[in-house]
């Protein structure tokens, strides 16, 4: 609140701001030092324009859906420091944080009576800032400024307490239960992924197995075909000019080669000539 300074010589801390006052007239604004005054002619006035710590008492009020719920607040307020908000501190009210106290109970319970219950429990930043806002208007007129303003409590009823405990129970039970099963959905498919994988790599490396040996067989083929079959032919017939020597056959010696001739029986067999060069013999 503020002092009244009658004595002569006095003295101003540094967060005190004062007005002097001459014979019951405003007169001058006094700041923070050392100040002497006429006794009886002067009086000095000093107010502390720290921040002042201010509740909001707890209070019931009506919400839009026409809840009652208890709610209180906290507030900081202090005088502005420049000269004429330090006379509108004196001069425009008579008890300023009483006044301030006031006026934000009443703008509170109106600021609660806009929204529901839902909305309320919600809107705590909201309703200190709007109420801040509100005061500010109001309290400059009173040579004050709300610094900030926190709603502290918002206490619904018992049973409307209980109903929303049950609510959150229901929500918390519905919330895991649909992680459970999104969780089991979730290893399934990772499972049904890992089949499909690993049938996807066998089924590829089955195709690589098969191609290698079908490349093997190609590879085969074409060297047999490259270097088995002619030899083959003359191996066959070399083999065949053994057996007439050895079983006394005829041998034609053509321009073509050697032709030799078994005689099995009374049929001549002819085994195609040989590709060399010679003279008949």
């Amino acid at each position: 609140m503020a002092r009244t300074i009658f004595f002569p010589i006095y003295t101003l801390r540094p967060f005190e701001r004062g007005i002097q006052e001459t014979l019951g007239k405003y007169s001058g604004f006094v700041m923070p030092g050392l100040g002497f005054q006429i006794p009886f002619v002067h009086l000095i006035r000093v107010r502390d324009v720290r921040e002042h710590t201010m509740d909001i008492h707890p209070q019931p009020v009506i919400t839009k859906d026409n809840v009652e719920i208890t709610v209180d607040g906290i507030m900081w307020v202090r005088p502005t420091v420049d000269e004429e908000s330090i006379k509108k501190t004196f001069y425009n009210i008579d008890d300023w944080k009483k006044a301030v106290i006031q006026l934000a109970m009443t703008n509170l319970r109106q600021e609660f009576g806009d929204l529901t219950l839902d909305e309320s429990l919600v809107a705590r930043e909201t309703i200190a800032s709007n109420l801040q806002r509100i005061l500010n208007a109001f309290t400059v007129e009173w040579g004050l400024t709300v610094s900030k303003v926190e709603i502290r409590l918002i206490d619904p009823p018992e049973d409307i307490k209980r109903a929303m405990h049950k609510q959150k129970t229901a929500e918390q039970e519905r919330r895991s239960m649909r992680l459970l099963a999104t969780g089991e959905y979730e290893a399934a498919e990772q499972q049904k992924l890992a089949i499909i994988q690993r049938a996807q790599g066998e089924r590829e490396a089955a195709v690589q197995v098969a191609q290698g040996r079908a490349e093997a067989i190609r590879l085969v083929n074409e060297a047999a075909e490259r270097y088995f079959v002619g030899n083959a032919q003359a191996l066959k017939q070399m083999e065949m000019i053994e057996t007439s020597l050895r079983d006394n056959a005829k041998i034609v010696i053509t321009e073509h080669g050697i032709s030799p001739t078994l005689l099995l029986g009374s049929l001549p067999v002819s085994v195609a000539p040989t590709e060399q060069n010679g003279r008949s013999a």
